[in-house]
């Protein structure tokens, strides 16, 4: 296990759904190739990083991508598996970038990714064997958006294979300015990843920290309060929680401590009424005394905001980071 006295030191980050649709959504979205390289040759980097450096964030987590099949960074593995032309990946290395600006003003960049196949890419969902021989809703899936690849196993070999192969490129490239991965949607975890052979946890994990092994690595079961670990080995927990905020008392004890069965804690939630939407939905006071009720066990928090179409946050949640800075400072 990697070690995470920076992230404790980080005591909160901001977390950002930048995607080519909304989080979670179950609609194929309506852009191309070339909108999405618009969008993120638009992305204002240098603004965000702005914005960041003056909340006082400690951490910044980015998505690569979600359901649609559009990622905010090239891969050529991925490219050759899946065969679109053009690439749905996006010609500007934007996880690269961040780290460029990032770095020098000590913000860690992480970044977010999923288990599966984007749900709503068939293409992708079939060159990769991503189609499951059980209940595809397990992971999200929809069975009437792709044809079943012959020869898929239960535990979903090839697939994993290819992800691997997918995130060991990204890992490389960005090797030490890579400082952490939050991977959503490991659901079906006793089949596909609980096993001593690989492919596996431990051999996800490998390729996710082939760039770099000091970097953290959390596989997301979904919401779960209290807090668990998913994974014997992982860094730091995933931690998704959206209307249940974890406290002491939900652990049977006085101290929550600074891990989870020797993850360290880690929360996530949303500052809006959704993930990358909305206003604030509490008031400041409630988002400073949770951080710092979190941060006294030797958690860390990462709140999740909406952006711009350039990237940039919001005003209302400028103003409710900044609160959160200037009571934690």
């Amino acid at each position: 296990m990697a070690a995470t006295h920076w992230f404790r030191d980080a005591r909160w980050g901001v977390f950002v759904h930048y995607l080519a649709d909304t989080a979670s959504n179950s609609r194929v979205p309506e852009v191309d190739p070339d909108d999405w390289n618009r969008r993120i040759d638009g992305f204002d980097v240098s603004g965000l990083a702005e914005q960041l450096d003056q909340v006082g964030a400690g951490c910044f987590f980015i998505t690569l991508g979600q359901n649609s099949g559009f990622y905010l960074s090239p891969n050529e593995t991925y490219d050759a598996i899946v065969g679109h032309s053009p690439s749905r990946c996006s010609r500007r290395d934007l996880v690269a970038d961040l780290i460029a600006e990032l770095a020098p003003r000590g913000i860690r960049t992480m970044v977010y990714f999923t288990a599966s196949a984007p749900a709503l890419d068939r293409q992708a969902i079939e060159r990769l064997e991503c189609t499951p021989p059980w209940d595809p809703a397990k992971i999200g899936f929809h069975r009437d958006l792709y044809e079943d690849v012959p020869g898929v196993d239960e535990r979903m070999t090839q697939f994993q294979r290819n992800w691997e192969a997918v995130v060991r490129e990204w890992s490389l490239r960005w090797g030490s300015g890579c400082s952490g991965w939050w991977i959503d949607g490991c659901y079906n975890a006793d089949v596909m990843y609980r096993h001593p052979d690989e492919p596996n946890f431990s051999s996800f994990a490998a390729a996710l920290k082939a760039g770099n092994p000091d970097s953290l690595v959390a596989f997301n079961p979904g919401v779960k309060v209290p807090i668990i670990k998913h994974y014997e080995h992982e860094d730091y927990t995933a931690g998704e929680i959206s209307d249940a905020f974890p406290t002491r008392s939900m652990y049977g004890r006085r101290e929550l401590g600074p891990d989870v069965d020797g993850a360290r804690l880690h929360v996530l939630t949303y500052l809006g009424y959704g993930w990358g939407q909305g206003e604030p939905r509490y008031c400041d006071e409630f988002i400073i005394g949770y951080v710092k009720e979190i941060n006294r066990d030797g958690g860390v928090v990462s709140l999740d905001v909406p952006t711009t179409r350039t990237g940039l946050i919001t005003d209302p949640m400028m103003r409710q980071l900044t609160a959160l800075c200037d009571a934690i400072r």
